[in-house]
């Protein structure tokens, strides 16, 4: 029997418990230190729509010029996905102060 520690993927930390099971049944652990910014945590997401190599791929194509439809049915994700994680980016983009533009004279 091989024992293979859990870290915490936020803030790295070995103060890990078992934390029960979700609906579809994968274990989900909670991090027992005190400055961790989570709670608890799933080492194996189910939906591939939360891992944040997807999220940035979402953005990617959509810089790229692919649609909402496209770009769920190339990354195997729900079209509501896209708009969400789309809306997410673009309210943090526009609390962000834009770089001064140089006008020629």
């Amino acid at each position: 029997m091989v024992l293979m520690p859990v870290l915490c993927p936020h803030c790295h930390s070995d103060q890990v418990i078992k934390g029960g099971k979700t609906k579809t049944g994968t274990e989900r652990y909670k991090c027992e230190n005190a400055d961790c910014p989570r709670y608890s945590f799933q080492l194996h997401l189910t939906y591939k729509g939360r891992l944040p190599e997807i999220k940035e791929q979402v953005v990617d194509m959509s810089l790229n010029g692919s649609g909402i439809r496209d770009t769920a049915r190339v990354l195997k994700i729900s079209p509501t996905t896209v708009i969400n994680e789309l809306k997410k980016r673009a309210c943090a983009h526009l609390g962000e102060p834009t770089a001064p533009q140089h006008v020629a004279a």
